[in-house]
């Protein structure tokens, strides 16, 4: 997560794990296919790599981005993440796609002891300190999943952060597309919209947490991940504006898999997957398969070769960065991505990109306590559960759970017939509770540490308030005295006054 000592660091939303910076913006067929082969050595090494013994073994370790807004004095977008980093020199602190974009990065801690009070630590050491580098040109950082201020004038080409890495990337997906962007989403006032460019994605801010897995383990993990991210996303909710358009509760699911969506309607019966998705299947084996099929389905759209062939590297007795790899791997955004990492001797870990930035760091760190502890006591239980529950059900539950939040009623899992069942999401994720208390402690966390991150999940479950319940209820009192626009600026203010005073949003008082 670290990079050169640089004041202007590249952030990793979008193109991640790429060992060294892309200085180009335009590729010729040549590029394409050395990229392509470089593919293919990439997938021959780390399979070897994966089917060595110990490979990829050590301890459980824990890491998280946490990508943020920058607002202005009156709660707008503040397009200044270049001249904001401009002081600093710590590689934590990254530049976004978007010029009001920022993004943190925790370190590695590992999951026994206290390691959710670790990162609620450093999430609020980092806020301060970017809230003061911000604060000297009049703006503050909001961890949100989409800021509600936003206009489309801030979501304009000009919002793009002005660095090769994105503009190539801009470049490739449009090229790709031929055709503006469509968005189309449904809520209490749905969203229809074209859109040239990318930059409708840096609407969303994610928290997004690094799960490091041993490759045996990696296929039971996945799987569990892919199982409980639905119930994770509908208790964690904190998106439900956009454009001024009440949507869904987190909305950022739907705007990123639309926003940059190269798919054009197809003449037969089928076309390819979305580079955004919940996934094709349960793994069957391991991380192996899921890079194969991102090789395998997606064109690479950044054809940027290292100077080093990784088979030529592997041959040698060389660990490989397999930089090829990694950087296609990148532009596969799943919601639940595997993670090739030649650091420390090479490991694997799991991306869990599901959660929102926000609304507090307790928030963030009780959310990644909530959803950790369900993957962990599910990994032991997958193999048994998935023969009654087809991986469409899983993936149906993901996208209701992100549409109705807390309203949400989900399939789920039962080894006697009839399965799944349907079952409120409020009833589940309180069912769920202490089986993720008994996953943490399986991984070795303090019992009072799990204690106190899961009451955070229980009290917000009791009162019915996510972020994105909060900011609904919020907003409709304020609409009763001011029009949408004034409404929406007021709301952001008391999200800011409640975030400083550092109470979880299950806390938060709703305006009579």
């Amino acid at each position: 997560m670290k990079g050169e000592t640089n004041v202007l660091q590249e952030g990793k939303g979008l193109v991640a794990y790429m060992g060294s910076s892309i200085d180009k913006e335009e590729f010729s067929q040549a590029d394409y296919t050395l990229f392509a082969e470089r593919l293919q050595q990439s997938l021959v090494v780390l399979q070897d790599l994966l089917n060595r013994p110990g490979f990829g073994d050590g301890p459980k370790t824990l890491g998280a981005e946490m990508e943020l807004s920058i607002v202005d004095q009156e709660g707008c977008a503040y397009p200044i993440n270049r001249s904001v980093l401009a002081g600093n020199l710590d590689a934590s602190f990254q530049l976004e796609l978007n010029r009001f974009n920022l993004e943190y990065n925790t370190s590695p801690v590992s999951l026994a002891g206290t390691p959710f009070s670790q990162m609620e630590s450093e999430l609020t050491q980092a806020l301060h300190t970017l809230n003061q580098l911000a604060g000297a040109q009049g703006g503050r950082v909001v961890p949100i999943g989409i800021l509600p201020t936003l206009t489309e004038a801030d979501l304009q080409a000009t919002a793009l952060t002005d660095h090769p890495r994105y503009r190539a990337l801009s470049a490739a997906l449009r090229t790709l597309r031929h055709q503006p962007f469509q968005v189309c989403i449904d809520g209490p006032d749905p969203l229809k919209m074209t859109w040239d460019d990318v930059t409708l994605e840096g609407a969303n801010t994610s928290f997004q947490v690094h799960l490091r897995v041993p490759p045996s383990e990696f296929a039971a993990v996945y799987n569990a991940a892919q199982l409980v991210s639905p119930v994770a996303v509908a208790v964690c909710a904190n998106s439900p504006l956009f454009l001024g358009h009440r949507l869904w509760d987190e909305t950022r699911v739907a705007l990123f898999k639309q926003s940059i969506d190269t798919r054009l309607p197809s003449d037969g019966d089928w076309r390819l997957p979305a580079r955004v998705s919940y996934g094709l299947g349960w793994v069957r084996q391991g991380a192996y398969e899921l890079f194969a099929e991102a090789v395998g389905i997606f064109p690479p759209l950044l054809p940027v070769s290292s100077a080093h062939p990784p088979l030529e590297r592997h041959q040698r007795g060389t660990l490989p960065s397999l930089d090829e790899l990694r950087l296609h791997q990148g532009t596969v955004w799943r919601w639940n991505r595997p993670v090739y990492d030649p650091k420390h001797g090479g490991h694997l870990r799991v991306e869990l990109r599901s959660l929102p930035s926000g609304p507090t760091p307790l928030d963030m760190a009780a959310n990644t306590a909530f959803l950790v502890g369900m993957i962990q006591a599910f990994s032991s239980e997958v193999d048994r559960l998935l023969p009654v529950f087809p991986f469409e059900y899983t993936h149906r539950n993901f996208y209701r759970g992100a549409q109705f939040g807390l309203d949400a009623v989900l399939l789920w899992p039962v080894t006697r017939y009839p399965s799944p069942r349907e079952i409120p999401v409020r009833d589940l994720a309180m069912d769920l509770l202490p089986l993720a208390e008994q996953g943490l402690s399986q991984l070795g966390v303090d019992a009072q540490e799990s204690k106190r991150m899961l009451d955070v999940i229980r009290v917000r479950i009791q009162r019915g308030r996510t972020g994105a319940r909060w900011q609904s209820q919020t907003l409709e009192h304020l609409e009763q005295r001011s029009p949408r626009r004034q409404a929406v600026v007021a709301l952001l203010n008391r999200y800011v006054e409640q975030l400083d005073q550092g109470n979880p949003v299950g806390e938060w008082t709703v305006p009579n």
